[in-house]
C-alpha cells in the first residue's frame, strides 16, 4: 500500500453529513467511476475513482455500489456497500481485490455485499423508498460526451421507476464536499509538502538547454518515489512564450537561456490534490523586466489573498482580486485609463493579459465542486493564482498558493514556498 488510508471516521463523518439534508423515505444511490477501454484490450490508467463515491466510502476500487437509505426498515440496509467478490482467475490477472472486513474498516459501512446482489437489493428498497437521489457529474466545466457509468446508471433507474421522485445528489455534495474535514485537510497538507519537495529539485535541477518534459519526467518520478501516483493534474512545464498559454501540456520544448519556466502542477494524497504555480528563471537570474512583472503578480497574490474570508463569496473574490490586477496592469503600462473608460464591460481591459479567475475550490478534485456565490467557510481551500501574460514580450508569469479559510481568516498552506525574487535565485545558484 502507497498510503496510509485516511481513518474510516472520515467517511462515517461524510455520510452523515450527506443524508442530513435527505427528505424522509428517499434512497441515494452512487456508483464508482468503471474502467474506461482506451483501445484493444488497453484501458486508460492509472484508475482514479468517482470523487463522490470516494468521499462517501473511502473506497478507491471499481464495480462498486453504494446504497444509502436511513428510514430503511431494517438497520442492516440503512447503509449498503458492493464490491467485487475476487476468485481465482481476478487474484491471477489483475491483482488483490479488498475482502468483505478490508471494505468495512476503510468505509465505516458495516453491510458490505458482493456486486452481483446490488441490483436486486436495489430494487428491493427502491419497492419502499418514495424519493431516489442520483449523482452525475455537474462541475460546470465538465463536457457532455463521453457518459460516465453514473450517467447511464442515472438514466437506467430513472426509466424503470418512471413513478418515483427523483433527486439530485450533486446539490447536496457541492455544498457538503467543498467544507474539508480536519482529515482531509491533513492529506491535502501532505501532498503540498511533497509539492514543495519537487519544486525545490526542479529549480536546483533546470538548465538552459533542457526540455519542457525532463522537468516533467524528473518531478514525475520524485513523485511516484514518494508513494504518489503521481500528478493530481496534467503539468504545465512552460518555458518563455509557451507560458502564454494557459493550459499549455504539450510540454515539448527546449528551455532557453534568458527565458522563465512556469511550472504549474501538483500531487495527491489519498486523492486530495495540492496546486502550485511558481515562475523561476532557466538560468538562475530574473532579467530587471522579469522582475518587475513577476512582483506586479506577487503583490496582487498577497493582496488577493486577504479576500478570503468568510464574508466574501468565491465570486467576490475573482472580482475584488481583478480590480487589484487592473491596478497593477496601469502602473505597468500595459493599459491605460482610457482603455479601462471605453471597455466592453463583459470584457474588461485587463483580460487582454489577465483572463482567468483568481482562484478554484480545491479538494478532491483540483478544479473542485463548491458554491461560488455563497459566502466562503472554514474548512474550504481555494487557490490564489494570479497571473500576467505578455504575449508580445513572450512573457507569461503566475504564481499560486493553496489557502485555508478559517474563522481567523486565511492560512497560507504554501506559506514556507520560496516565493521572493531573491530566495528563488538563492536556491537556484545552490544547485548550480
Amino acid at each position: 500500500m502507497r498510503q496510509q488510508p485516511l481513518p474510516a471516521e472520515t467517511f462515517v463523518d461524510n455520510r452523515k453529513r450527506f443524508v442530513n439534508h435527505l427528505p424522509k423515505n428517499a434512497i441515494a444511490i452512487f456508483f464508482s467511476n468503471e474502467v474506461v477501454v482506451r483501445n484493444g484490450d488497453q484501458t486508460y490508467w492509472p484508475y482514479r475513482q468517482n470523487s463522490e463515491f470516494y468521499w462517501l466510502t473511502g473506497i478507491q476500487q471499481e464495480n462498486a455500489t453504494l446504497i444509502l437509505y436511513p428510514d430503511a426498515p431494517l438497520p442492516e440496509m440503512r447503509e449498503m456497500l458492493f464490491i467485487t467478490e475476487t476468485n481465482e482467475h481476478i487474484v491471477t490477472w489483475e491483482g488483490y481485490k479488498l475482502t468483505m472486513e478490508e471494505a468495512r474498516s476503510q468505509s465505516g459501512i458495516s453491510t458490505v455485499h458482493w456486486s452481483d446482489k446490488a441490483d436486486g437489493m436495489m430494487r428491493q428498497m427502491m419497492g419502499f423508498a418514495s424519493t431516489c437521489f442520483l449523482n452525475t457529474n455537474e462541475n460546470d466545466r465538465t463536457p457532455s460526451f463521453p457518459q460516465s457509468l453514473e450517467h447511464r446508471m442515472s438514466a437506467k433507474i430513472r426509466s424503470e421507476f418512471p413513478l418515483h421522485t427523483f433527486g439530485r445528489a450533486s446539490e447536496i455534495l457541492r455544498k457538503e464536499r467543498a467544507v474539508h474535514s480536519h482529515h482531509e485537510i491533513d492529506a491535502m497538507r501532505k501532498a503540498i509538502s511533497l509539492t514543495k519537495e519537487g519544486l525545490l529539485l526542479a529549480m536546483k535541477s533546470i538548465r538552459p538547454g533542457m526540455m519542457e518534459y525532463e522537468i516533467e519526467g524528473l518531478l514525475q518520478g520524485f513523485y511516484v518515489s514518494k508513494g504518489a501516483k503521481g500528478f493530481s493534474f496534467e503539468p504545465i512545464v512552460a518555458g518563455g512564450a509557451n507560458a502564454c498559454v494557459l493550459h499549455y501540456v504539450t510540454n515539448d520544448r527546449p528551455l532557453l537561456d534568458g527565458d522563465l519556466l512556469l511550472l504549474d502542477h501538483g500531487t495527491e494524497y489519498n486523492m486530495y490534490c495540492s496546486d502550485l504555480t511558481r515562475c523561476f528563471p532557466v538560468n538562475g537570474t530574473f532579467t530587471p523586466r522579469q522582475k518587475e512583472v513577476y512582483n506586479a503578480v506577487l503583490r496582487v497574490m498577497r493582496q488577493a489573498r486577504e479576500l478570503l474570508h468568510t464574508g466574501n463569496s468565491l465570486n467576490d473574490y475573482n472580482t475584488q482580486a481583478a480590480l487589484i490586477m487592473e491596478a497593477e496592469l496601469l502602473s505597468l503600462g500595459l493599459i491605460s485609463s482610457d482603455d479601462i473608460k471605453n471597455q466592453n464591460p463583459a470584457w474588461p481591459a485587463y483580460k487582454k493579459y489577465f483572463p482567468h479567475g483568481t482562484g478554484h475550490f480545491l479538494g478532491i478534485d483540483i478544479h473542485d465542486i463548491g458554491e461560488r456565490y455563497s459566502k466562503l467557510q472554514p474548512g474550504m481551500v481555494i487557490t490564489n493564482e494570479p497571473g500576467i501574460y505578455i504575449k508580445e514580450e513572450g512573457i507569461g508569469i503566475r504564481i499560486e498558493n493553496d489557502i485555508l479559510i478559517t474563522e481567523n481568516g486565511p492560512v497560507d498552506l504554501m506559506s514556507d514556498f520560496p516565493i521572493e525574487v531573491d530566495e528563488i535565485e538563492q536556491i537556484m545558484r545552490e544547485g548550480k
